[in-house]
């Protein structure tokens, strides 16, 4: 009987930060999530000791190109020479040529450390990649896959529901929920990173993952979970928290939007925490920090978004 390995990608160094995960049949294979080029050591060992050859790896699958997500996929592929990659129409442009990709990155992290997170990132030949569209399902040894459009987060953004296992691997679009943070508990809070949050879809979005009916949540950050109503729940009440925040930029100056932001973004992930008696530590603030300016600057983004437009 098949299996599904979590593989913690120990993105930026820190671990249970960002996952990947090997679905395993017979000897052969599925990646799901690929993480940076650093990772993929990783993946090759856990393949390795699954009894995956690189050659038996059919597919890789990316959620959205963001690269803690897809950026080490040409490297996998690389490796594992009859593998796939499956990925939506607007990921599947950039990763044939990421240079946009990896232009916008460096402007948001600098150059140094740029190289430092996500390492080299090279073309995918067209020839490797297949698109798969909104609703469409695939058949992969005893496993039925459908891939989801789920915008929000990202528009370039799918999951994957698999009836087989009664899972849904979410990507980003079912928040963020750090073993770290959660002394023994569950809680989870939503990610509104550049260059493409949108709330209202964000919460459609939610709604989608549980019309499937699935009973895990293969988040990319991370690991599986469950009760996936009650993770919804807070997961809107976070992005009404977020919405709010947004509607309060008006009257501020543009140097003061990124700074409240972050105050807000705080003041939502406390909230969330507050309502399952979690207390944060100063070390689940250092691990946080990251998340809390790039959420905020999605804030911001789609504030200056909606005012270009009007």
């Amino acid at each position: 009987m098949g299996k599904v390995i979590t593989i913690d990608t120990e993105y930026a160094n820190f671990p249970e930060v960002a996952s990947a995960y090997l679905i395993e049949e017979e000897g052969r294979g599925v990646v799901v999530e690929t993480n940076t080029t650093h990772a993929i050591p990783r993946i090759l060992k856990t393949m390795d000791s699954s009894g995956v050859k690189p050659q038996n790896l059919d597919y890789v699958i990316v959620t959205h190109v963001h690269l803690d997500h897809a950026g080490g996929a040409w490297a996998l592929l690389e490796a594992c020479p009859n593998a796939i990659l499956l990925a939506h129409p607007k990921t599947a442009k950039h990763l044939m040529d990421p240079s946009l990709l990896i232009r916008s990155a460096t402007s948001v992290y600098g150059k140094e450390n740029f190289d430092s997170l996500y390492g080299e990132i090279k073309p995918i030949p067209k020839e490797r990649i297949r698109i798969m569209e909104d609703g469409e399902w695939l058949t992969w040894q005893d496993h039925s896959f459908q891939f989801i459009y789920t915008r929000g987060h990202a528009n370039h953004h799918f999951c994957i529901y698999d009836r087989k296992t009664n899972g849904i691997y979410t990507g980003d679009s079912f928040g963020i929920s750090y073993p770290h943070l959660e002394n023994g508990k569950r809680f989870i809070f939503p990610t509104t990173t550049p260059t493409d949050f949108d709330s209202v879809e964000a919460k459609r979005s939610l709604d989608l993952i549980l019309e499937t009916g699935a009973e895990v949540a293969y988040l990319t950050h991370f690991g599986p979970i469950g009760d996936l109503k009650g993770k919804a729940e807070d997961l809107k009440e976070g992005l009404s928290l977020c919405q709010e925040a947004i509607s309060q930029l008006g009257n501020v100056t543009k140097e003061e939007r990124l700074p409240l932001m972050e105050s807000k973004v705080e003041n939502m992930i406390q909230t969330l925490a507050n309502k399952h008696s979690i207390t944060l530590t100063e070390l689940d603030w250092k691990l946080l920090r990251l998340d809390v300016n790039l959420n905020a600057q999605g804030l911001v983004y789609a504030f200056e978004k909606n005012q270009t437009k009007s």
